[in-house]
């Protein structure tokens, strides 16, 4: 029992290490990124949605920050590109328009409140049941937003909406 225990805290923190923060403001080579557009694009309530390979992915600009992430909602495929952008327990998180789910744009966490039933006057806490939502790393050279893919080997959630076939069956390709 303990191998299997072993092996999934593994690939949880093998997941967890390469969808850290993927924006990248530095001066390196852009062999493995790819432009998607001007930053001057992403103005239309500060993302733009954009398909890159066979993803589906959304730029999301905040402040000084820009985050990529898959556009579709790894929960039932919702159009994440078409949710509020709020805070949340200090969290910046793009809500899901169909069943309001909440995912912290930096890490693709999925957000939600937790309570205590056994103590209800107990203040409601904000937490993390882990990533849900691929990210990518982003980065600006040149008044260009330059995408590069997560080199995560492991699956996401959110992988089996954000590709071809999908946008096909929603007749969005």
């Amino acid at each position: 029992m303990l191998v299997p225990i072993i092996f999934f805290l593994f690939k949880v923190s093998n997941l967890s290490r390469c969808c850290k923060k993927n924006t990248e403001m530095m001066a390196e080579p852009l062999d493995d990124w790819t432009l998607v557009c001007p930053l001057s694009d992403v103005t239309d309530t500060n993302r733009k949605r954009v398909k890159m390979d066979d993803r589906d992915i959304i730029i999301i600009k905040t402040n000084t920050n820009l985050y990529a992430l898959d556009s579709f909602c790894y929960h039932a495929g919702g159009p994440l590109y078409i949710g509020d952008i709020e805070d949340f327990g200090g969290k910046t998180c793009i809500v899901c328009p169909w069943h309001k789910y909440k995912v912290a744009i930096d890490r693709g966490e999925m957000v939600y409140q937790s309570c205590d039933p056994h103590n209800p006057s107990k203040p409601v806490v904000w937490k993390s049941s882990g990533i849900k939502q691929r990210t990518h790393a982003v980065k600006v050279k040149d008044g260009n937003v330059y995408v590069r893919f997560t080199e995560c080997t492991g699956k996401v959630p959110s992988d089996q909406y954000n590709n071809k076939e999908y946008r096909e069956r929603l007749g969005l390709s």
